[in-house]
């Protein structure tokens, strides 16, 4: 399905990159690691607020990896990528927010959106051809950390 495999070191740091949110979820499971991860660094890196705010700098992140994307094109399709490269930033000022549940549903509704933004960008060539794969992995990923805090 997918063109390239996807380069060794974007796949360390997109794994990597995961791991704030599966923190989250350890700390919403696990009593001695939330009681120590709260006592040590304080209350922003536990569940749920870890997954979340980490969440909400990650999809305003892919902002500007869109943009960076849409670079690559010229005239209406480039103007149209800077449009759309606004999309998840955007998302995540205005729809993040509330309490915790709505926040973790807006940011998995985010993120699959993104996974959209990040099959046009690849479809018209812009992407590397390995990057779906690497987003369908990561997206999974983000979803799955995000659902404990949604239900």
């Amino acid at each position: 399905m997918f063109e390239a495999p996807i380069p060794r070191s974007a796949l360390i740091l997109g794994l990597a990159g995961l791991l704030p949110f599966f923190w989250g979820v350890v700390t919403m499971f696990v009593p001695a690691a939330y009681a120590l991860t709260y006592e040590w660094l304080g209350g922003r890196f536990v569940a749920p607020f870890v997954g979340l705010q980490y969440g909400t700098i990650i999809l305003s992140f892919m902002s500007g990896v869109l943009w960076g994307f849409a670079t690559r094109a010229e005239g209406s399709v480039a103007a149209t990528g800077y449009a759309l490269s606004t999309l998840p930033a955007l998302w995540a000022f205005f729809m993040v927010g509330g309490g915790p549940v709505t926040a973790a549903i807006a940011l998995i509704a985010g993120f699959v959106g993104l996974l959209g933004l990040d099959w046009l960008f690849w479809n018209q060539g812009l992407a590397p051809r390995w990057w779906m794969a690497l987003r369908l992995l990561l997206t999974t990923g983000v979803v799955a950390c995000l659902l404990p805090v949604a239900l």
